[in-house]
């Protein structure tokens, strides 16, 4: 009976940890906005709005070309945190709905 008693001890310490791991990471996810897994983009040349993108459209070739595009027009910069992309908003969405068909 004693090692039934420990068996569950050890169970509720497992399920208390795992809910805590839970909980701090979508505590994580809230205060910046962005979710594990996606990364924040700022579009535009003057006004830039927020986009938030699946980390793995980085690997995608358009998006890199959408990438290598604006670095070689405007250079990178990242004031705001996240990767700016100075380029039209309407490009970039462009860009992003054929990356979702895929």
């Amino acid at each position: 009976m004693g090692v039934r008693i420990h068996s569950v001890i050890v169970q509720a310490r497992q399920a208390l940890k795992e809910k805590q791991l839970e909980k701090k990471q979508q505590c994580t996810a809230t205060k910046t906005g962005v979710p594990k897994g996606f990364i924040p983009v700022y579009v535009g040349d003057v006004q830039q709005r927020r986009f938030i993108v699946p980390v793995s459209y980085l690997n995608h070739p358009k998006f890199q070309e959408l990438l290598e595009r604006s670095a070689e027009e405007f250079d990178f910069s990242h004031p705001m945190g996240g990767l700016t992309i100075p380029c039209k908003e309407d490009d970039f969405i462009s860009v992003i709905s054929q990356l979702k068909l895929f």
